[in-house]
């Protein structure tokens, strides 16, 4: 009987029969005929509360019920859930579906209502979008019944408690490692890029086919086979390839739900799968006011889940990044003459002006690419019409803004160091443009 009570809601339509009962038992007080019409309706009400109890209460209800997730989810990523539903019992129901979600999610009014015949399956399905990493407990699935009268309702509890991580972007990593290696054609926004010169491993010599560059011939292998032959070349590999994210404060602005920070997770992940595909060692290094995390460059078959994990454990600290420390380990740790992708932002020229010796410094040893963000809001701002005085002055101070942001790039680029300014929308396909535009030029 406890559980019983324990399980047992009143629906709106009951609330709404109640109010009319107390109208015409205060207008019988006036009028006689409406009192008695007054208590055939409660007698009324009563009975159908009673047939509807029973009906909800005198059988045990079964159901299946089975909540369908991915082994793990993508931050920033939109991903479907699905919820199987299955009534198993001989009487037509109403159900409201409650699914218990992450409170990372921030999502407090979920529910679904369906309608289901006798033995008849529904599958719900509703998108999630993870915006932080870190593990997001499902919890119960509540089934709330009501028959045809929906005088009452009954809860009906489904224990589907699960811990899924979230994962930096995986499914970004996937979409463009296929765009990269298209051969065919290059889509979404990734640039082809002409190899200069010869500066590659020799590979094989093979016949001539059209298309070929005939600076590539070798004229003793010709004069030999009596046909053309051309020597075919390779990128060169095992290059250091190191993605160093700056986790300080100028990283936690937000953009499309994600931080700066997490956007530039996002792309080391897809940057360094690439690399890695492209047989080149792939490494990490975070800091802020200190050192964070190391991984040494490497291409074995273990170190895209090596960095993957280390990303997931990542988190900003609300301090001052120290460039100092990240130039002493980059001379300690990093062996070798290697590419350097910095993710970093900047705000003004100032905060550029007091960092550019130490990388200067860093460049002269390594190949330094500064990847910082231009604000998308105020570039939006800055294209609109302005409609009075205020706003003119509002947009061209936006406007300053951007030149100078572009005026950082070129003073990056006055002192020898590689620069990408983007929108954190199009970070990774800018990023992986960059590295194959460097390895076409030989410079790594």
């Amino acid at each position: 009987m406890k559980e019983v009570f324990q399980n047992i809601f009143l629906k709106n339509r009951f609330f709404w029969c109640a109010g009319g009962l107390v109208v015409l038992f205060t207008a019988g007080f006036w009028w006689v005929p409406l009192f008695f019409v007054g208590q055939v309706a409660l007698l009324l009400l009563v009975i159908l509360c009673l047939v509807d109890g029973l009906l909800l209460f005198a059988r045990p209800y079964r159901f299946r019920v089975r909540r369908h997730l991915p082994r793990v989810l993508s931050l920033g990523d939109e991903m479907d859930v699905k919820i199987s539903l299955q009534n198993r019992n001989n009487l037509p129901l109403r159900i409201e579906v409650v699914d218990e979600l992450p409170y990372q999610l921030q999502i407090r009014d979920f529910s679904k209502k369906v309608n289901l015949a006798p033995e008849e399956s529904v599958d719900i399905h509703y998108p999630i979008r993870p915006t932080a990493r870190g593990a997001y407990e499902f919890g119960r699935i509540l089934l709330f019944l009501s028959t045809p009268i929906g005088l009452l309702e009954r809860r009906y509890l489904k224990d589907a408690a699960i811990e899924l991580p979230v994962y930096p972007s995986i499914l970004q990593m996937k979409q463009f490692e296929m765009r990269a290696f298209e051969r065919t054609s290059m889509p979404g926004g990734l640039k082809q890029i002409r190899r200069i010169g010869h500066s590659y491993e020799f590979d094989q010599i093979k016949n001539y086919v059209r298309g070929d560059d005939y600076r590539s011939i070798n004229w003793k292998a010709t004069g030999r086979r009596g046909q053309l032959m051309v020597n075919q070349y390779e990128d060169e590999r095992a290059q250091q390839i190191y993605c160093v994210i700056d986790k300080s404060r100028v990283m936690r602005m937000p953009f499309d739900g994600l931080t700066l920070m997490d956007h530039a997770i996002n792309t080391s992940l897809v940057l360094s799968n690439i690399a890695l595909k492209k047989h080149d060692r792939a490494g990490l290094l975070t800091f802020s006011d200190k050192i964070g995390s190391v991984l040494k460059a490497d291409s074995r078959a273990a170190q895209l889940n090596k960095i993957l994990q280390t990303l997931y454990k990542e988190s900003e600290r609300n301090t001052e990044a120290n460039y100092e420390l990240l130039y002493y380990f980059s001379r300690k740790l990093v062996s070798g003459r290697s590419l350097l992708v910095l993710y970093t932002n900047f705000e003004s020229m100032y905060a550029l002006d007091r960092v550019l010796p130490i990388l200067r410094r860093i460049n002269a040893f390594h190949l330094l690419v500064v990847v910082f963000f231009e604000n998308s809001a105020i570039r939006e701002f800055a294209q609109a019409a302005p409609t009075n005085v205020e706003g003119i002055y509002q947009q061209t101070m936006a406007r300053k803004f951007l030149a100078e942001k572009r005026a950082m790039v070129q003073k990056l680029k006055q002192y020898g160091i590689q620069a990408v300014l983007t929108n954190p929308a199009d970070l990774s396909m800018d990023t992986i443009n960059k590295y194959l535009e460097l390895k076409a030029r030989g410079l790594i």
